[in-house]
């Protein structure tokens, strides 16, 4: 699994968060939780409040890189559907478990969501579905 882009990004802020990393950049964002996490819905409102500040009146993506393996609370996605301005949620993981756990993850969340194996192509995907946005 790639973890880097091969274009040049700029992060333009960085949280460390009790639960991982989110890293956010010019139109989508990044989130690499902790082995052994749970993301509860309080911790998912940390990750709204950062969306919120960036792209409040903007169109972002969100990527989930799946590097360790955690656990999450499924009405989250009741809540994050409801980010008009998120236009794509990318898994990105080679563990199976993490696939079939996206079958699951989509029926809540019913929004453009996909999972991919490579990083480079969750963050091409996410770019073509922020800019036909725009």
């Amino acid at each position: 699994m790639s973890v880097g882009s091969t274009k040049k990004t700029i992060i333009v802020k960085e949280y460390n968060l009790e639960i991982g990393v989110i890293q956010v950049y010019d139109n989508y964002m990044v989130a690499k939780f902790e082995e052994g996490a749970t993301l509860t819905l309080e911790r998912a409102y940390q990750i709204i409040g950062i969306s919120e500040i960036h792209f409040r009146d903007k169109p972002f993506g969100y990527i989930s890189l799946r590097k360790n393996s955690y656990a999450i609370d499924p009405t989250i996605y009741t809540y994050l559907r409801e980010l008009e301005n998120m236009k794509g949620f990318a898994i990105v993981s080679v563990k199976e478990i993490d696939m079939h756990n996206f079958k699951i993850e989509k029926l809540f969340y019913k929004k453009p969501m996909k999972f991919f194996i490579e990083f480079d192509n969750a963050l091409s995907w996410i770019r073509k579905r922020v800019k036909s946005a725009k």
